[in-house]
């Protein structure tokens, strides 16, 4: 298939990612578990469109009451797509859904100009806001700009208005509830600008024209509050030539369906009370089967208390049995152990008896040894005094000896000298 303004496959512009859109409503739907869970299942084109007729009831970002934006001061509080996150809407989710299909030409006509509800071609036009390049806005929304089909925006109600003047508000608005549309090129604003001046508003004639509109919000109402008590998602094989413009309910009063619209006020006043009245009786049989079962499980914990003290005691004898039975055999065992330190005892004295007549008998032996050396030591210490005085009486006397010798030889030696003086002089 060619791609482009003829084609079947659409172009994309911007990120193909996150399909243009607040990075934090973004994380709010892949986080969300309406989107994870059950948009999961959803597989066709045909399932999800069933899934916003009966689940978007408006087309603003965030569930009321869930964005807390009171007391923010600077870049909080939804100044330019920046500020708290809340729980995403369901219209947010199915949007992104519807891109995660990736929907060709036929199946964005298919939901701009549905006719079952106009929050079907809300998304619709939203999705071609988000993805489309700008320059293809005008051609997308210059047929629709002066559909007067209502529709209310708001979370909670009170924001109703028209598809043209919701579509104008794209071409000519940034932000959406606080929120940031894809930026068109200022070239593109002004010529879309432009083309918006010059192309005038249809206003509501009085008389016939006056009446049929109101009977066509008549029936624009009724298409928008299917019966959902019915069953939560209608099945894809169902007609899809619901149209808000039938023959025959032109003829219906607008005092006829406020009076259906008071009556279904009615009971859905009667169902919320009769609701509340079915939760304050759970509630009171709730506390009744709690206090039943609190005094249950006294009674139960105070059997269970003394069983546990019944199985204490008897842990406490047998503890206590055994304990004896450990001390007898204890003491049999020390008296055992008795007898055999004695008898080790008597050995020991025994032992260091034999021991004691040893080392006495050895002493005897040692006295004795060292009288004998003693007496040794003094023997030889007369010996050798008495050899000393021997050596000494033989040296005296052969001193003297030698002494008589010496005087005997010079006694002769004079003699012979004298002799020969003698001898001479003669």
């Amino acid at each position: 298939a060619a791609s482009g303004k003829q084609g079947n496959v659409l172009p994309h512009w911007g990120n193909e990612k996150t399909m243009n859109l607040n990075p934090m409503i973004l994380t709010n739907i892949l986080s969300s578990p309406y989107f994870k869970v059950q948009l999961y299942e959803l597989k066709t084109y045909h399932e999800v469109v069933d899934e916003i007729y009966f689940k978007v009831t408006h087309v603003e970002p965030w569930e009321k009451g869930s964005r807390k934006t009171a007391g923010q001061t600077g870049m909080c509080g939804g100044v330019r797509g920046v500020g708290t996150g809340g729980i995403v809407s369901t219209a947010f989710c199915l949007l992104y859904k519807l891109f995660t299909l990736k929907l060709t030409r036929k199946q964005v006509m298919g939901l701009i100009t549905h006719t079952d509800s106009p929050y079907i071609r809300a998304l619709g036009f939203m999705y071609i806001r988000y993805t489309q390049p700008p320059t293809d806005l005008w051609d997308w929304f210059e047929s629709f700009l002066d559909d007067e089909e209502d529709l209310d925006v708001k979370a909670g109600g009170g924001c109703v208005m028209t598809i043209g003047e919701m579509l104008r508000s794209f071409l000519t608005k940034l932000e959406w509830f606080s929120t940031l549309f894809p930026r068109i090129p200022v070239p593109v604003q002004k010529t879309i600008d432009q083309q918006i001046k010059s192309r005038p508003r249809k206003i509501k004639k009085d008389g016939k024209e006056g009446m049929e509109e109101i009977d066509r919000h008549v029936e624009r109402r009724r298409s928008r509050s299917p019966r959902r008590s019915i069953s939560p998602r209608r099945s894809p094989r169902r007609s899809r030539s619901r149209s808000h413009h039938r023959e025959g309910h032109g003829s219906s009063s607008f005092d006829r369906e406020l009076e259906r619209e008071r009556e279904r006020q009615r009971l859905e006043r009667e169902a919320k009370e009769r609701e509340k009245e079915r939760r304050r009786s759970r509630s009171s049989d709730r506390a009744l089967d709690w206090r039943r079962s609190r005094s249950r499980d006294r009674y139960r914990s105070r059997s269970r208390s003394r069983e546990r003290k019944g199985d204490r005691r008897d842990r406490d004898r047998e503890r206590e049995k055994e304990n004896e039975r450990s001390r007898k055999k204890e003491r049999d065992y020390d008296k055992e152990r008795g007898c055999e330190r004695e008898k080790d005892r008597s050995r020991e004295r025994s032992k260091e008896r034999k021991s004691k007549g040893d080392m006495e008998d050895r002493r005897h032996k040692d006295d004795k040894d060292d009288k004998k050396h003693r007496d040794d030591k003094r023997d030889s210490k007369k010996e050798r005094k008495h050899s000393r005085s021997r050596s000494r009486e033989r040296k005296h006397r052969s001193r003297s000896r030698s002494k008589n010798t010496s005087k005997r030889s010079r006694s002769r030696s004079k003699e012979k000298s004298s002799k020969h003086k003698n001898e001479s002089k003669e």
